[in-house]
């Protein structure tokens, strides 16, 4: 009887065990190159807003490998990419054709293709690509624009060219054409 106790005991405590694992597992979403806050918020049931205020975003932009709460915490524990780190493994590198382009051109609704609201954040750092080249949501360096993120597509973007998001038209047009290199990061 002692025995069938103690097995039955065990067991208990290995299903609440997985339990909470799985419920703490469950309240965390790990970005996958291609999402959106959009799509995440569509699979999992929470609000765009929640997410972002959750975990302290500022615009719609995210990074494959970047974990997004997907409950309200007390605890600031999810890490936000840095413009800069010293763990960002470059993948690949090549160089590449870039132009500039700016969210006010005409017949532009300054949305990213991946939802990054671009008159709302003239800050964020987003190149456009050929998916088939550089999946969307991948973190880059771009030579003489820095990190950003390949979070948009264009009709004239194919192959080995991007187009970097410039916040002003005049400065758009400064950046011109120009062939730079671009790492890919992991």
């Amino acid at each position: 009887m002692k025995k069938l106790l103690a097995a039955l005991g065990m067991a208990l405590l290995l299903l609440l065990g997985t339990s909470l694992t799985t419920s703490a597992a469950s309240n965390v979403y790990t970005v996958k190159s291609g999402d959106t806050l959009y799509k995440i918020s569509q699979q999992t049931k929470v609000s765009v807003n929640n997410l972002k205020s959750w975990n302290g975003l500022k615009s719609n932009l995210i990074y494959p490998k970047q974990q997004l709460k997907l409950k309200k915490t007390t605890a600031q524990t999810i890490s936000k990419p840095s413009t800069s780190s010293s763990t960002d493994k470059v993948v690949k590198e090549f160089t590449v054709s870039a132009t500039a382009y700016t969210a006010y051109c005409k017949g532009c609704s300054g949305i990213t293709r991946t939802g990054i609201n671009l008159k709302k954040n003239p800050g964020a750092k987003v190149i456009a690509v050929d998916p088939k080249v550089i999946p969307l949501g991948t973190k880059v360096w771009v030579e003489g624009y820095g990190y950003a993120v390949a979070g948009d597509t264009g009709g004239a973007i194919k192959g080995n060219k991007i187009d970097v998001f410039i916040p002003t038209q005049s400065q758009a047009l400064k950046w011109g054409r120009k062939n730079v290199k671009i790492k890919i990061l992991k």
